[in-house]
This record gives C-alpha cells, sequence and structure tokens, in this order.
C-alpha cells in the first residue's frame, strides 16, 4: 500500500524540482539585456495612453455571464438535435419548456436593463 504512496511522492517532486531547474538553467543561459524599450508593457512604439489597470463597468461582466449562460443553452441543445427522431414529442416537448425557461429569463434580464449600455 504504501508503494503507491511513495510512487506519487516521487511524481510530486518530479513534478516540482523538474520546471524549477528548466527555469534555472534557461535564466542562466538567456541574454538579458533590458532597455526602457524591453519593458514597455507594448513594443509597438507608440506611447501608453494610460493605465492598464483601469476598471470595467459591472454591465460588461454581466454581459458576459450572459453570453456563457446562452452559450451552454447551444450546449444542451446539440445533443436534442442528434436524438430527435428517437425522442418524438416527449422530446420536442420537454427541450421546448427548456426554451420557455430561457425566453422567459431573457425577458426578464432585458425589463430589468441588464443589456442597456447607457
Amino acid at each position: 500500500m504504501q508503494d503507491g504512496y511513495l510512487l506519487l511522492l516521487g511524481f510530486a517532486v518530479l513534478a516540482t524540482i523538474f520546471p524549477l531547474f528548466a527555469l534555472g538553467v534557461g535564466r542562466l543561459l538567456r541574454p538579458s539585456r533590458p532597455n526602457p524599450a524591453k519593458l514597455d508593457p507594448y513594443e509597438c512604439g507608440i506611447p501608453v495612453a494610460s493605465d492598464a489597470r483601469g476598471r470595467y463597468s459591472v454591465r460588461f461582466y454581466i454581459v458576459a455571464m450572459l453570453f456563457v449562460i446562452f452559450d451552454v443553452e447551444t450546449i444542451f441543445l446539440f445533443p436534442w438535435a442528434v436524438r430527435y427522431k428517437q425522442l418524438g414529442w416527449l422530446g420536442v416537448e420537454e427541450i421546448g419548456i427548456f426554451l420557455a425557461f430561457l425566453v422567459v429569463g431573457y425577458v426578464w434580464i432585458f425589463r430589468k436593463g441588464a443589456l442597456d449600455w447607457a
């Protein structure tokens, strides 16, 4: 029983040592010549206009989450579409209920004004 744990410990040690070793060798072998152009966030030659850590509106994150939620909808619709003929009318009824819930949610979100950018 302890042989399995010993093997697992060996893999954990190897998984820790190998990346550290590779990073150390890379640091020793690479050339290090920092200059102001290389230290800029963008090496395109255009001066930075503002701080990159600006704040975003909460609405951006709400729209992003809504996109993910409605994108997951398509993941649920694909298996249903593949088995459409085997499911028959019961499958049509089930997916109709599912889509009705989504439409109600979409209408609720739209009425709350979550999609308004103004």
